[in-house]
């Protein structure tokens, strides 16, 4: 019996052992899996935080070509009769829409809503039943009349310009004031916010703190809704001016498209009525005298007094700003706008206006919001799913009397649910890595450059961390690109990093002339910025500029920022993008010519 006992005891033991040691590899299998993972999601976020920010870069370089070209036109264009560049005199020539002219009166230019008309139809003034008329029909994907529509904006913009530049709330008169950040037309993060917390109405008051439009692919639908819920409780909904409520922004990032798709024929006339309303949406919302909401930020000479006398149809400042944890108030390298401000300058403003909180928003959050300098900035972000399904959470904020925080985060989508989590890092870091082979691409000559520097054998192989230095001397966008390497370029060998591997799984769909390779280049670069150059030259919005007006607006472009090019290989570049020979320059053609895809390499 004692022996039995004894070897029962021992394989108790060894199965324990075994156990044991099972349990600890799991352990160690699950620790790094989520290390893994983690690391994923953060060079993820980095290079789609990174990419994002370079853009806005490129914005504020695009207004920097819009100051070269009124220096060029005063003193080199004076009489446009007689120069080589007319074309700039339309372009230079103030919008039509800065005046309050009766261009947004409906009738008799647009035609009255037509029998056959299956969308949702509304009386004014707007009453409640003709809100959730709107939102029962948006739900359906259903479109609303531009007949209704413009008398939508202009009731909008009637009701804007009423309002001070600073609206002053009180929880006294609301058991709750709930605040949203960016939307960028995201329809179902807005349902579903008035799903989990109620429509505005009296006793749940809301402000939605900028960057309504741009980006989604329901942009005029989430705008809509919040002009409606506006004009029925203008008490109980305010909303604040972002820095995407703004006619370039809205060129480049998707809202004019929308808005021309949608409305076809009224386009025009609907697409300036928004930009009308855009000019007059208050700057910002201070609650119980103590929480200033704002979209970007403020910086070391905000002056709420002064902000509250701007007129602010002429301008769109304080709307870029971003916090950081370094003291002062230093220029925002990242996104080359606005400015980076520290907790000493929060203290500051908090001192002295006597303010508890700063609430803004103007930068997604992986949880949809995020706090800092100590608790006192609140970041927060309501478009979940921004970059990619499955990228972040959105998040609303709610206040009452005691003026504390309580956050409300959630992530829409029914595909981005079933994911795992696996599955949704996975989707968003080959999103982000697309992007990131597309930036490597356009700067490959420079690239190529840089590798070589390290490379006097011209061996085509260099170091990893050769390489990390290489591209980041070029594209600085401050990533980790040792991590990075392995995903973007190949190993030879002999262990060195095949630089030019970096560039070879993506061409243009198109050929294009190699006259002069570099120009090519140069172009893709900056095609975002020269569509939004011709999206103002065709102020017909025919999608179509002529071949002189592209050559014209090319070379002026070349002249501010000192790309070298000879007129021919431009001429060449020009013919080789009219497809079709018509003498025309089609913004599609333009685009689906610089449009790159992948090399099948099996």
């Amino acid at each position: 019996m004692g022996c039995s006992s004894s070897a029962a005891i021992e394989r108790q033991s060894q199965k324990l052992d075994e156990d044991i040691k099972a349990a600890t590899l799991i352990q160690q299998w699950y620790r790094g899996h989520s290390a893994r993972m983690e690391m994923k999601q953060r060079y993820t976020w980095s290079i789609f935080q990174s990419i994002e920010n370079a853009a806005d870069q490129d914005q504020l370089q695009l207004s920097q070509f819009f100051t070269f070209l009124m220096d060029y036109y005063i003193h080199h264009c004076a009489d446009m009769k007689t120069t080589k560049y007319s074309v700039f005199s339309q372009l230079l020539q103030p919008s039509q829409g800065s005046s309050d002219r009766k261009a947004l009166d409906p009738m008799p230019e647009v035609a009255k809503v037509p029998s056959s008309y299956t969308g949702p139809r509304i009386v004014f003034p707007l009453k409640a039943s003709d809100v959730s008329t709107l939102l029962k029909a948006f739900k359906q994907g259903k479109q609303l009349h531009s007949w209704y529509m413009l008398q939508l904006l202009q009731a909008t913009k009637n009701i804007l310009k009423t309002m001070p530049n600073i609206n002053q709330l009180s929880t006294h008169y609301s058991k709750d004031i709930t605040v949203c950040g960016d939307l960028h037309g995201h329809l179902d993060d807005l349902l579903l916010i008035f799903h989990k917390n109620g429509y505005p109405m009296p006793g749940n008051l809301y402000v939605f703190n900028g960057d309504f439009v741009d980006r989604g692919e329901s942009s005029v639908e989430v705008v809509v809704i919040l002009f409606a819920f506006l004009l029925v409780y203008p008490k109980d909904v305010h909303l604040n001016r972002g820095n995407h409520e703004d006619y370039v922004m809205n060129i480049r990032y998707g809202f004019k498209k929308e808005v021309l798709r949608k409305y076809r024929l009224q386009g025009q006339k609907v697409l300036q009525a928004f930009q009308d309303v855009f000019r007059w949406l208050p700057l910002a919302t201070i609650i119980d005298s103590r929480v200033l909401v704002v979209h970007g930020g403020i910086s070391d000479t905000t002056d709420l007094g002064f902000l509250a006398s701007l007129q602010r149809h002429r301008i769109a400042d304080i709307l870029w700003s971003d916090p950081r944890s370094k003291s002062g108030c230093f220029p925002n390298s990242s996104r080359g706008g606005g400015c980076y401000f520290g907790e000493d300058v929060t203290t500051k403003l908090f001192r002295k206006y006597k303010l508890k909180l700063l609430i803004r928003s103007h930068e997604c959050k992986q949880d949809g919001y995020e706090m800092c300098h100590h608790g006192k900035v609140i970041t927060i972000f309501s478009a979940s799913n921004y970059y990619e399904i499955g990228s972040n959470q959105g998040a609303y904020v709610k206040l009452g009397p005691d003026l504390v925080p309580r956050f409300v985060k959630y992530r829409v989508n029914k595909s981005a649910r079933k994911l795992t989590l696996k599955q949704r890092v996975s989707v968003a870091e080959e999103t982000a890595l697309k992007a990131l082979r597309e930036n490597l691409f356009i700067y490959q000559s420079e690239i190529i450059t840089a590798c070589r520097s390290f490379d006097p054998g011209n061996t085509g192989g260099i170091s990893s961390s050769e390489w990390a230095s290489a591209v980041e001397s070029v594209l600085h966008l401050n990533l980790p690109w040792r991590t990075l390497q392995p995903r973007l370029a190949k190993i030879k060998a002999n262990g060195s990093v095949d630089y030019l591997s970096t560039f070879r799984d993506l061409q243009f769909k198109q050929p294009l002339s190699e006259a002069q390779p570099g120009l090519i280049e140069a172009v893709y670069r900056h095609r975002a910025d020269l569509e939004i150059v011709f999206g103002m030259i065709d102020k017909d919005h025919t999608g179509l500029i002529t071949m002189e007006e592209f050559q014209q607006t090319w070379k002026l472009f070349c002249c501010h920022r000192n790309i070298r090019v000879d007129d021919k290989s431009m001429d060449d570049l020009a013919r080789s993008i009219d497809f079709n020979n018509d003498g025309f320059i089609d913004f599609n053609e333009f685009l689906e010519a610089f449009r790159l895809v992948q090399i099948d390499n099996e």
